[in-house]
């Protein structure tokens, strides 16, 4: 396995289901698509995907099936020569999620999650070291995160996507926690021990989030760009690149991934929140998500 590895990613690899619709339906309605499209995805390998093509070696931990959709999962990352010794052969089927997509680009989503279930903490302590800087989502079980976490020789960027219960001492060992307003909000108040939910405004969760013992948090803004604190410096506001988004699928991945590429390379937060940013913007104006991942650094 090459040695000069960069950006470590743990987490879940699926394959999209994806129908293009003109509206998303409502609850017991049935709407017709106008078409299908079967492609690779998962937090997990959408980050490591935007990581490698943003710049940084790359190695994907996870697992998938024995079956044929491991082949569409695994083969984006495959040809863009992602590291992938480390990905397990599960018994469980290959993961799957199931997206609408509507003509003004939002999508709905549920996730099966297959194989991922799997990458748990025997499954994270069995993979052994993991160096470079070490990407995590909330895809796969806690315990998986947590190992991966205390099995990380460098710094860890948490996507806490979607938001699942973790020990607070894990919570706070992510540097940065990278995550939208709306998980920001629900992470607060597990933090804050509370069942009520904050109607405070993202620059304040975000200082309440540091004020906990967070070293830094990101928080994405969509359309409205993102949120970068450190402990000890300004919150900072980041404008969005404006373009037509035809299928945000991926997007947030997409930033993640490419966050922690421009880390590794040794940019500071803010300056790898911008080219993450920039990253992200290109994939909003194409169908899926890894598909339509920028291939060459000079787009962005």
């Amino acid at each position: 396995m090459q040695q000069d590895i960069q950006v470590t990613i743990v987490g879940s690899s699926n394959v999209d289901i994806t129908a293009l619709m003109r509206r998303l339906p409502g609850p017991g309605e049935t709407v017709l698509a106008d078409s299908y499209q079967l492609s690779p995805g998962g937090k997990g390998a959408n980050q490591a995907l935007a990581a490698q093509l943003a710049g940084a070696a790359t190695e994907f931990i996870g697992a998938v099936g024995n079956d044929a959709h491991a082949d569409i999962a695994l083969g984006q990352l495959k040809d863009a020569q992602v590291v992938l010794d480390r990905v397990a052969r599960s018994a469980k089927p290959t993961g799957v999620a199931i997206i609408q997509v509507d003509s003004a680009a939002e999508n709905s989503i549920a996730v099966v999650s297959g194989a991922n279930a799997t990458v748990d903490s025997v499954a994270v302590a069995e993979a052994g070291q993991l160096h470079g800087i070490v990407v995590l989502q909330g895809e796969i079980p806690a315990s998986g995160i947590t190992a991966a976490m205390d099995a990380a020789t460098g710094r860890v960027v948490l996507n806490l996507a979607p938001v699942i219960e973790l020990d607070r001492a894990h919570l706070l060992a992510a540097n940065p926690l990278v995550v939208n307003e709306h998980e920001a909000a629900l992470i607060l108040q597990q933090l804050d021990a509370s069942d009520a939910p904050t109607n405070d405004a993202e620059p304040v969760i975000a200082q309440r989030l540091l004020e906990h013992g967070l070293a830094s948090v990101v928080i994405t803004l969509g359309a409205n760009g993102c949120l970068v604190a450190e402990r000890g410096a300004p919150i900072q506001q980041l404008p969005a690149i404006k373009v037509k988004a035809v299928d945000t699928t991926g997007a947030g991945d997409a930033f993640t991934g490419a966050l922690a590429a421009r880390l590794a390379h040794g940019d500071s937060l803010a300056q790898a929140a911008g080219f993450a940013g920039r990253f992200a913007a290109l994939t909003v104006q194409g169908h899926g998500a890894q598909s339509s991942y920028p291939r060459h650094l000079a787009d962005i």
